[in-house]
């Protein structure tokens, strides 16, 4: 069984058990979060597709631990004018675990 889910304008696929990396939320290592906007549900034989999100549908998870994405190096630079300017960039993520896939006719 599986489920796609949003958050944050991003787009998951979910099993039980699997660890996913999601945009930083405001929620700390060993808390319990419910994510309800499922797209899809996939049981053994039957696929539940929402219009646009599964009513009845949820994941429960459990928050892992914050990390940082790998560091991205950017540099600007403006010709004729000895302009040159280099910046990184590391992205926050929030790490849960997937403990369970709430489906309406499951």
């Amino acid at each position: 069984m599986y489920a796609v889910f949003q958050i944050d304008g991003f787009q998951y696929r979910a099993e039980e058990g699997a660890n996913l990396r999601i945009p930083l939320q405001a929620s700390k290592a060993g808390d319990k979060v419910e994510l309800g906007d499922v797209l899809l549900v996939k049981a053994e034989d039957t696929v539940l597709v929402g219009t646009p999100f599964v009513s009845g549908a949820k994941i429960q998870a459990e928050v892992v631990g914050l990390t940082r994405g790998e560091k991205l190096m950017t540099f600007k630079y403006k010709r004729r004018t000895k302009s040159r300017r280099t910046m990184g960039h590391k992205q926050d993520y929030t790490e849960i675990k997937v403990t369970k896939i709430v489906s309406p006719k499951a």
